[in-house]
């Protein structure tokens, strides 16, 4: 058996527990916090065999499509050394983090 754990941005989370539900596999949600931009994410926990992982894996890689974004860099207009350290940057977001792990044992009460 594996523990998948994926770490994917709230927009892509329902699209995807709602795939992966439609395909028989059962997921744990946990809310967290991204600290890049510090924004929510959620950790979904996915046991499954061995031999079913491609297919989450392939799930994940169609539900959770990254993307670009403009972000500030933080600093106030005013308070800005130069002008061009206020101007919004593009940053790539979505996507996800996955780790798989094996299980060792597996008990459902």
């Amino acid at each position: 058996m594996k523990l998948v754990i994926a770490i994917v941005q709230d927009t892509d989370a329902p699209g995807l527990t709602k795939a992966l539900l439609e395909r028989g596999f059962q997921s744990t949600k946990l809310a967290s916090t991204g600290g890049f931009l510090r924004e929510g994410n959620t950790t979904l926990l996915i046991g499954l065999e061995d031999e079913k992982v491609p297919e989450v894996l392939e799930l994940i890689k169609e539900k959770c499509r990254t993307r670009t974004r403009l972000v500030s860099r933080g600093l106030p207009f005013a308070e800005a050394p130069d002008p061009f350290l206020v101007q919004p940057v593009e940053v790539q977001v979505g996507g996800a983090v996955v780790f798989v792990l094996p299980v060792e044992h597996f008990v459902k009460l």
